[in-house]
């Protein structure tokens, strides 16, 4: 059996464990005291022979200490002198130092002078070699050799470059200008010939001439000089078919005149012909781009592009007058007249022309055929400085931007005269009993115009984004916002209407005191008089449908102003996104990079994004509608400040008009209650015993109870309509339960304002009272109503005899009673309480 002896030197060596292991690895067969013993053994054997060993070594290690003492003292002797050999090494090269200093000095001047002596042989040299390049430049000149009179001219440079600015050589510098020019304009005609027959050969030596002698600038000049006029043409040929048109169309001046229909019909549509120039010019750049790629290999991805920029910024006047024109088309009255968009925005055409919807369809559907081209060209000068792709794309949507700065006043004329063409008024009333058709009427159309005028702004949002790319939005959102604010106007200037179609002036002055000084204040206020039970619930139907009104606003404002949230929020991200090529960094100070990222960003997106190009082109703007988009993202965040303020004011309104039109016969049924002569008429004697008092209620006060109990039925049909918008039907009930309660607590209110009014009351007056009192009190218990104190405190203290009343009012002590109102009802039955 071995014993290994490696698991002894582990740190974590546990002898228990080491024991089993060993245990466990003994033959099945062989007995345990035996194994046990023979392990024993041989561990005492290994530890004697390490013993042995070790006294072994130790002996020897002992032996060795003089010897390696010896050899210490012997080398800490041997670093002694070395100490000493260094310091006077270290002493002579101080020396040396301060000896050698002057003579490096003194080398380092001739140096210096050398050189100067080297540059001025140069100098010379380049002078006397100016001088000689000076008399014979003519005779290079006159031999037509275009590189050598190029490779001169820039010796020349070069010379005059050396010798820096020296009077002796001003004439020199001024004949190598006029050289320079006068090269130039050799290089001119041959240029524009090879450019013109495609002469690759030609064209490349051109064009090392140029750049040899430092005119690349003379060669993108002549280049965009040459190939603009076939460009141009293509422009102009819209022009040209219209003229043919006129021509063939007139024969003779009154003939045109009466054909004025088909003269129309036959001018061609730019609309129509945009596409066709935008695919010719798509095909004329592409070959260029091919052709300079071998002509031009270094400058080809300038060159084109450039060439694109020069003629967009040529034509661009007359492209922006042509889409004004192409808009006019869309609408036939500005046809008709031969103007657009931008004349009815300068106020150039009477005041019935006004900007509509189509003149915007037009202009989007203008820049969407622009968009589509630019796509193209995004694709074709894809390997081109990120800084000239992006002015390209500028280029191309140039004649927009004048309409793009319009956008907000476009956007809110086209809305504004939406809102004010919405016919909201009812029909008219010219025959009696007829104010409920009115109310209804009104009120439906005020219900529809709601979705309309929603749609409207959601155009207008989508609008602005096909047209601007969002890049507006932050004007949108003022245009919405007084367009909303101009509509809800409309509708509260109908809700004030409204309250005269109602009858509700008589109401407004009921609190006066006698009906003679009420005619006398409203002579002319119009007193709602319900011929009929059947046109009374019709006329309050229609005041019910009012609240439809104020939930449909208030719900469609709301969902479309979320909308809009997400739209700006959506914007946001898109916007950061093409500009930065991710979200947006608060930390970003700039819209465009020092390093030209943003530039970067824009050229390398698949899809052009006319906003991204926008952003880049003013950053200030685009800094502000960045931080608003970013702002957009707080849930505080209201889209439509002003114009949710308004709604909320316009449903208050409406719940007001509601109120009062509902509560409106009731004030009818109590006006001139507290005079009534029943109150203070006395007992009638007769020779046989009558009831000192009715046994029924009055008629005021049974006509509001049957209004007030037939009121549910009558808010049915508004919970239905309010279940159908909304899908909580509990919701839908619990509000027309709310208006309920409402009226009837408004009732109650007026009836007991009323009741404060009387100034003495019989016996017989206070039992009939009493009467009225307690059928009001059993209608509020029918409606699940609580009975007011107050109230209650009248049916008690009127049901009481005279000689109780007080002793009952003692006795109480305001535990069931309103004690100001039972001193109140003391005092109208002239009782005293001392």
């Amino acid at each position: 059996m071995m014993v290994d002896l490696s698991s002894f030197s582990d740190e974590k060596f546990d002898p228990k464990k080491w024991i089993n292991e060993v245990f466990q690895s003994r033959h099945p067969q062989d007995p345990v005291d035996k194994h046990l013993v023979d392990l024993e053994m041989k561990l005492q054997m290994v530890s004697e022979e390490i013993a042995a060993s070790l006294e072994e070594q130790s002996a020897a290690a002992l032996l060795r200490v003089p010897r390696t003492t010896r050899d210490v003292s012997r080398l800490r002797d041997d670093a002694l002198t070395l100490r000493s050999a260094l310091s006077a090494i270290l002493l002579k090269l101080k020396k040396a130092e301060g000896s050698s200093a002057e003579s490096v000095a003194t080398l380092a001047k001739v140096d210096a002078v050398k050189r100067r002596m080297e540059a001025a042989y140069e100098t010379l040299q380049d002078a006397a070699g100016l001088t000689q390049l000076s008399s014979t430049v003519e005779d290079v000149f006159a031999s037509g050799d275009l590189p050598r009179a190029a490779e001169t001219l820039a010796n020349m440079s070069h010379c005059l470059a050396a010798v820096g600015e020296v009077a002796e050589f001003a004439n020199i510098r001024r004949q190598l200008e006029v050289l320079e020019d006068r090269l130039d304009s050799m290089v001119q005609p041959r240029l524009t010939d090879a450019l013109s027959n495609r002469k690759v050969d030609v064209a490349q030596e051109m064009r090392a001439i140029l750049l040899r002698i430092g005119r690349f600038k003379s060669l993108e000049l002549h280049y965009t000089k040459v190939h603009i006029k076939p460009i141009k043409r293509l422009w102009e040929d819209f022009d040209l078919r219209q003229q043919a048109n006129k021509v063939a169309n007139e024969k003779s001046e009154t003939e045109r005149l009466s054909n004025a229909q088909d003269f129309h019909s036959s001018m061609i549509s730019f609309s129509s012909w945009l596409p066709n120039f935008y695919d010719e010019l798509l095909l004329y750049l592409e070959q260029e781009w091919k052709w300079c790629m071998l002509a031009f290999p270094e400058e080809f991805r300038t060159l084109v592009p450039n060439l694109l920029i020069e003629t967009m910024s040529a034509i661009g006047m007359s492209f922006a007058s042509q889409i004004n024109l192409a808009t006019g088309d869309a609408v036939p009255e500005t046809k008709a007249l031969a103007k657009g968009i931008i004349d009815i925005s300068n106020g150039d055409l009477p005041k019935g022309a006004k900007i509509q919807t189509k003149h915007l369809e037009a202009l989007i559907e203008l820049q969407s055929t622009t968009g589509s081209f630019a796509r193209n060209i995004q694709h074709l000068f894809s390997d081109a400085d990120p800084q000239v792709l992006s002015d390209a794309l500028k280029a191309v949507f140039l004649p927009y931007e004048s309409f793009k700065r319009r956008y907000g006043q476009m956007e809110r004329a086209v809305l504004s005269g939406e809102i004010a063409g919405l016919d909201l008024r009812g029909a008219a009333v010219t025959l009696a009993g007829v104010q409920g058709v009115e109310l209804s009427e009104t009120v439906r159309r005020m219900e529809e115009s709601i979705p309309h005028v929603i749609l409207l702004l959601e155009a207008a949002v989508e609008r602005c984004i096909n047209f601007t790319g969002g890049f507006e939005v932050d004007e949108l959102i003022l245009v919405l916002d007084d367009v909303m604010l101009q509509y809800i106007s409309t509708l509260q200037e109908n809700l004030k209407s409204l309250r005269a179609v109602c009858g509700l002036d008589m109401d407004a002055i009921s609190t006066k005191k006698d009906s003679a000084e009420r005619r006398e204040a409203a002579p002319n206020a119009r007193k709602v008089d319900f011929t009929s039970s059947e046109e009374e619930w019709s006329f309050v139907q229609g005041a019910l449908q009012i609240l439809t009104v104020a939930d449909c606003l208030t719900s469609r404002s709301s969902v479309f102003e979320a909308s809009l949230k997400a739209t700006l929020a959506r914007l946001s991200t898109s916007l950061a996104f093409s500009v930065f090529g991710s979200s947006v960094d608060q930390n970003q100070p700039d819209i465009v990079n020092d390093d030209g990222s943003g530039q970067l960003s824009v050229a390398r997106r698949a899809v052009l994004d006319v906003a991204a190009v926008s952003l880049l082109d003013t950053p200030e703007k685009a800094r502000k509608l960045l931080n608003l988009l970013e702002q957009s993202k707080d849930p505080r965040f209201h889209a439509l400040p002003v114009a949710s303020q308004r709604v909320t004011a316009f449903t208050d309104a409406v719940s007001e008009l509601v109120y009062d039109v509902l509560i409106s016969k009731v004030r009818q049924q109590f006006i001139g209650l507290s005079r009534l002569p029943i109150w203070s008429s006395v007992e009638e004697h007769s020779a046989r015993p009558l009831p000192t008092f009715s046994a029924y209620p009055q008629s005021y006060v049974t006509g509001v109870g049957e209004y007030l109990l037939t009121l549910p039925q009558q808010l049915e049909p508004l919970v239905e309509n309010i279940s159908n918008s909304d899908p909580n039907a509990d919701e839908a009930q619990y509000f027309a339960t709310e208006w309920m309660f409402k009226v009837a607590e408004g009732a109650t209110a007026l009836y007991m304002e009323q009741l404060r009014g009387i100034q003495y009351i019989t016996d017989r007056g206070a039992q009939q009272l009493s009467v009225d009192i307690e059928y009001l009190s059993n209608v509020l218990s029918a409606l699940s109503m609580p009975i007011p104190t107050v109230l209650a405190t009248f049916q008690t203290c009127f049901s009481t005899p005279k000689n109780q009343l007080k002793d009952l009012i003692k006795t109480d002590s305001g535990n069931q009673l309103d004690l100001p109102t039972a001193n109140l009802v003391c005092k109208m039955r002239r009782i005293s309480l001392e």
